[in-house]
């Protein structure tokens, strides 16, 4: 069995990267245990909070991290490029620089999108990897996955309307697993 973690970068009650983590976590193969994460409750980073005590939330995201063998992030694009939000989350996740290694070195990651725009998340998705590689983290470039125009994507209810979309995002997620069943 192989353990994905994925992770939405948006905030909103209806985002489109959050069905869109839903739906891969529907998607995910028998063989696949997906579990998936938002970023509330995680603050803007603080050193002073950092030397006080790290925060709740960020602790129990770190250890969905460190449980998992594979970490999908699935991250809107703002302003041409990474959610401040989900950096900051990234960011608390290396602290401390002790813990990082067990966070990120070598740990596979991928990143899909949603956006409401033509180009999908194309430059968001960029500006991960040179964060990743930083890191030390293993980022899996098998595929791609950048949903376009997102608001006509999905119904009421968060659910993909395309079915070509969705096999796309299926093959996506059972690519991903096999690379972190591998990498593992």
């Amino acid at each position: 069995m192989t353990r994905i973690l994925g992770i939405s970068g948006s905030l909103r009650a209806q985002s489109y990267n959050t069905s869109l983590l839903k739906e891969a976590q529907r998607l995910a193969g028998q063989d696949v245990e997906f579990e998936a994460a938002t970023l509330h409750g995680i603050p803007l980073y603080d050193g002073d909070v950092e030397a006080a005590g790290m925060p709740a939330a960020v602790e129990a995201l770190k250890a969905q991290v460190i449980a998992a063998d594979g970490v999908l992030l699935v991250s809107p694009e703002y302003n041409n490029g990474v959610p401040g939000v989900f950096k900051n989350a990234i960011d608390w996740l290396s602290r401390p620089p002790a813990d990082s290694e067990k966070v990120f070195k070598g740990r596979p990651f991928a990143v899909i999108g949603a956006s409401p725009g033509g180009f999908g998340t194309i430059l968001a998705q960029a500006a991960w990897l040179p964060v990743l590689r930083t890191l030390g983290a293993q980022q899996w470039a098998g595929g791609r996955l950048m949903l376009s125009r997102a608001n006509q994507a999905f119904d009421k209810d968060g659910t993909l309307l395309d079915e070509r979309t969705r096999e796309q995002l299926r093959a996506f997620v059972a690519g991903f697993a096999e690379f972190a069943r591998k990498a593992r």
